[in-house]
């Protein structure tokens, strides 16, 4: 009797054990002073969507010069620079666009050119959602944005959306783990979006 009874506990554990796993995997926190702040970079000022972060493509014209350099374009590398002809890399993440150009004018001036003009351009930013959401995709990053705003922008949550199990992924790599009902209630901050960024919604399971 006491074998049997043995046996049925071990089985319910065994069923059970799973279920606390899962459980407890879906418990895990998140840094609010990292998720809050911009990547890439050590600024988080106010004027940070103005600078440029990780993911974001940009163009750098060369003018000036008597035998002209085709544009370079490139998307800022997940450690914050870009990799330039002749300087090799260079810190772009956390600047703005004008801050960029004077940094690259200096490494060419008068190293290797007497005179040379350096323009910055930056891409269409975008960033994405995806999952649970009425219009998943890819959505035009227009100014500040957090992440509830980033949700209705994609047209809300499906009926079927975990709003307590949302990740946002940086475009550096790093992910985050969201509550959006306690961020909808203000017991939690909306954590800012920026450009390159991916918001994944997760479905219900019933």
């Amino acid at each position: 009797m006491k074998s049997k009874s043995f046996r049925l506990l071990r089985r319910s554990l065994l069923l059970i054990l799973p279920l606390l796993l899962f459980a407890l995997a879906g418990c895990s926190t998140t840094d609010n002073n990292a998720v809050m702040a911009a990547p890439g970079s050590d600024y988080s000022g106010p004027d940070s969507v103005a600078r440029l972060h990780i993911g974001d493509a940009v163009t750098i014209t060369f003018d000036g010069l008597p035998d002209p350099i085709t544009p370079h374009e490139e998307i800022i590398r997940e450690d914050g620079t870009i990799n330039l002809p002749d300087v090799g890399r260079v810190k772009a993440a956390g600047r703005t666009a004008g801050e960029l150009q004077d940094a690259i004018h200096a490494l060419y001036v008068p190293q290797i050119y007497t005179h040379l003009t350096v323009t910055v351009k930056v891409g269409d930013r975008v960033f994405y959602v995806r999952g649970e959401v009425h219009d998943p995709g890819r959505q035009i990053y227009a100014g500040p944005m957090t992440v509830s705003k980033a949700i209705t922008s994609a047209k809300d949550f499906t009926d079927f959306a975990n709003r307590s199990k949302v990740w946002l992924t940086r475009a550096n790599g790093q992910r985050f783990k969201l509550n959006c009902d306690a961020i909808l209630n203000g017991q939690a901050p909306d954590p800012p979006v920026y450009p390159g960024d991916q918001i994944e919604v997760s479905r219900r399971l019933f």
